[in-house]
């Protein structure tokens, strides 16, 4: 039995820790932290050191899959790609509009994925782009795209100095930080506190953080940012605007000074249940502390007013003087001025708007809770034809129900992915994709364009083992159809024709009957190009390459790539979303007779990823699908813990087994995301493990998403919470 040691890194999330793999006869036996890793010193969470049980399941597509009445059959690429392009070339005479495709979250831990994908649908013409970042980040883009002029532009905390740092609706314990590649998240917020700083937390529950931090504050849900409102009044009644730093680098104060004016927490306490003194006593140590910061997560963007909240956020951090500073919140550098080429090429610009709503594109994408409506409206260019790549959006989008029935009268639906998940269920073609440990790869983009990493580094992977079917890469995959649509990739005919002479050299030379891009070949040409080692030194040092750290300086008078070179603290934009915070405030006054329905992130299973992992999702220790209810509540309600209850929104209703947990404000329900599996066809472990889709719950539509991120509201959402009148059954749990 021949034994090898190979490296890696993981491509699950932000943290992208190295890995070190065992090897026997080609097949992983092992896979451990990476100790020597740079950047990631060791560290790995359980998801990534399991992950090759998920690219090793019998479950794993091997080859291309045609829908023939019920069923699906075996074909070649050749079949699938003449038969797609068939149908893409006929669609396109009607209008390139009826076209469209979802990006998923997977898809951007591989950095060719997600641009050759959107270089298919541009090659169409189509408008019709939705990712995944409408579901949970998308706030983050509009904040930034408003303030900075630069949707990327995501300041984070100087880690290593830092000694104030307030953290709202994220739990980076279990959720690895977001947007921020951080090495054992635990370790490093332990360090701040060893050191003499604080680290505060506001949540509706006292998370796995809040209970390693300094302090720990119970918010009602959706409340954010009438908290955040609250600390910059606050903040400039104790006198902790730096007027120098706002008049030489910044416009707009005076909005924003006028907005928060009428909201002190005297005022908002009836809606976040923050005392007012509890709130000047956390804008006090920030302001005392050398060097603070804000961060927000996901928690507080999928709330009503996400996008206000994290401005406000973000406000905070500029106007004290906190931002482009040592020990407060830094601006990271990729390995080429991404902000620059986007403002040069306009890349990013809010021009084209959906047919549904109106909505302005934001990072390339239009929501993704309009695609029911987009599908389902009759027009010239109704979208009747959807590609899915890297994601499962009727288990992760709002109102999946209504989802379903809209899939199922598009003519044309192709999936790209690992397995037969919800949505490949549905679909008409599927299209097996290589995973992450079957393909040569360069880091998530976010750290290697935008520098987001707390320890920069730099590194690169070949592929560690063999594909196991016909699965081929997504640039491969997008390269083929654009060639069968009779499109180029981006809109190019030239670029189309050297990208299939390029495949088909690349074929002809390999040893393997593998149909493929020169991968390495394109990803050694991004790193020369951005003058960085190439790729065999990078591969050959598989415990990365040690970057120049971010330092505070180098951003505020030298790189805002809005039209003023000013950061813009208000916008029309801005100003007209939070001009709907009276209403709102009215809405969210605290009620005894109904209940807040927030997210709950599990230790062993991420999103909807990995519940196909038997090693991760049996045994006592590991964690499945509940309803958690304060214990009070459920004595309230007369119910047991085990006992099923019915959660019903206005949307849906879903019914749960509960647990207790006194860590949960009164008044809220968590329910984890990304459960629900019973219906996939093709995933033998997860489609038997009970669970419910929350997102059931959600709803979807113009008239129920944040118009100036396109953001569905996944929670917060205000539910009923009722003892169920019958027994739980494994079926009723996806939904009633």
């Amino acid at each position: 039995m021949a034994t090898e040691t190979k490296h890696t890194f993981c491509r699950i999330c932000e943290a992208s820790c190295g890995l070190e793999l065992t090897l026997e006869d080609g097949h992983i036996t092992d896979i451990k932290p990476n100790a020597e890793h740079v950047g990631t010193e060791g560290f790995a969470c359980m998801k990534g050191l399991n992950q090759h049980h998920m690219y090793a399941s019998p479950d794993r597509l091997q080859t291309p899959l045609k829908r023939v009445g019920d069923d699906f059959v075996p074909i070649s690429w050749k079949q699938a790609n003449r038969e797609i392009g068939a149908k893409v070339k006929k669609l396109k005479q009607r209008s390139p509009h009826t076209i469209g495709m979802y990006v998923g979250t997977a898809a951007g831990f591989s950095i060719l994925h997600p641009i050759f994908a959107n270089g298919f649908l541009k090659g169409i013409g189509s408008r019709n782009i939705y990712s995944s970042a409408t579901q949970d980040c998308a706030n983050r883009f509009a904040s930034a795209q408003e303030m900075y002029g630069f949707p990327f532009l995501q300041p984070f905390p100087d880690l290593d100095k830092i000694n104030y740092l307030l953290i709202a609706g994220t739990n980076p314990i279990v959720s690895k930080w977001t947007f921020l590649q951080v090495t054992h998240p635990a370790k490093r917020l332990k360090e701040i506190t060893k050191r003499g700083g604080k680290v505060a937390v506001i949540d509706p529950r006292r998370t796995e953080t809040a209970k390693l931090a300094s302090e720990h504050v119970f918010i009602q849900p959706n409340a954010d940012a009438f908290f955040f409102a609250s600390f910059l009044d606050e903040v400039i009644k104790q006198g902790g605007v730096k007027d120098d730093i706002v008049a030489e680098h910044m416009t707009g104060f005076e909005a924003v000074r006028d907005l928060v004016t009428d909201w002190p927490a005297t005022r908002t306490e009836a809606v976040t249940g923050i005392s007012p003194e509890t709130l000047k006593s956390m804008v006090a140590d920030y302001l005392a502390a050398d060097g603070a910061g804000i961060v927000t997560g996901t928690g507080l963007g999928m709330g009503r007013y996400g996008t206000t909240a994290h401005w406000l956020a973000e406000c905070i951090n500029a106007v004290t003087g906190n931002l482009d500073r040592d020990g407060g919140m830094l601006i990271g550098e990729g390995i080429f001025d991404f902000a620059a080429f986007s403002q040069k090429s306009g890349e990013f610009d809010r021009t084209v708007e959906s047919r549904i709503g109106g909505f302005k594109q934001l990072n390339g994408g239009l929501p993704g809770a309009i695609l029911a409506d987009e599908i389902l409206t009759p027009g010239d260019e109704q979208l009747r034809a959807l590609f899915v790549t890297g994601g499962n959006p009727l288990l992760t989008m709002a109102n999946s129900e209504r989802l379903s029935d809209a899939f199922k009268e598009l003519e044309l639906l192709v999936v790209t992915d690992i397995y037969m998940n919800e949505t490949a269920s549905l679909a008409h073609y599927i299209l097996p994709a290589t995973s992450p440990l079957e393909r040569a790869d360069l880091p998530f983009v976010f750290p290697l364009f935008l520098g987001l990493q707390s320890k920069p580094y730099l590194s690169a992977t070949d592929q560690v083992v063999p594909r196991t079917g016909q699965q081929r890469d997504e640039a491969t995959i997008y390269t083929d159809l654009a060639k069968a649509s009779g499109v180029g990739l981006f809109g190019s005919r030239v670029g189309q024709v050297i990208l299939n002479r390029m495949t088909d050299l690349n074929s002809l030379l390999s040893r393997k009957a593998e149909r493929s891009l020169p991968i390495k070949f394109i990803l050694n040409q991004i790193l020369i190009r951005a003058g960085q080692p190439g790729f065999k030194e990078l591969v050959k040092t598989p415990d990365g390459i040690a970057r120049p750290q971010a330092v505070g300086g180098t951003y505020l008078s030298k790189k805002v790539t809005t039209e003023s070179g000013k950061i813009q603290l208000s916008t029309p934009m801005l100003l007209s979303e939070a001009a709907g915070m009276p209403l709102a405030f009215e809405q969210l006054k605290i009620s005894a007779t109904s209940f807040r329905l927030i997210t709950k992130r599990h230790h062993f299973t991420h999103n909807s990823w990995t519940q196909n992992i038997r090693e991760l999702t049996e045994g006592p220790a590991r964690e499945t699908n509940h309803a958690w209810l304060n214990p009070e509540d459920a004595k309230r309600l007369g119910i047991e813990e085990g006992d099923a209850v019915d959660i019903q929104s206005a949307t849906g209703k879903i019914r749960l087994p509960t647990k207790f947990l006194s860590d949960l404000a009164p008044g809220v329900v968590a329910v984890p995301h990304g459960w629900g599996h019973q219906r996939a066809k093709g995933l033998s472990v997860a489609s038997k493990i009970a669970g419910a889709n929350v997102n059931i719950l959600a709803a979807d539509g113009p008239d129920d998403i944040e118009k100036i991120s396109g953001m569905a509201h996944l929670t917060g959402i205000e539910v009923h919470v009722a003892k169920a009148n019958a027994e739980i059954s494994r079926d009723s749990w996806t939904g009633l």
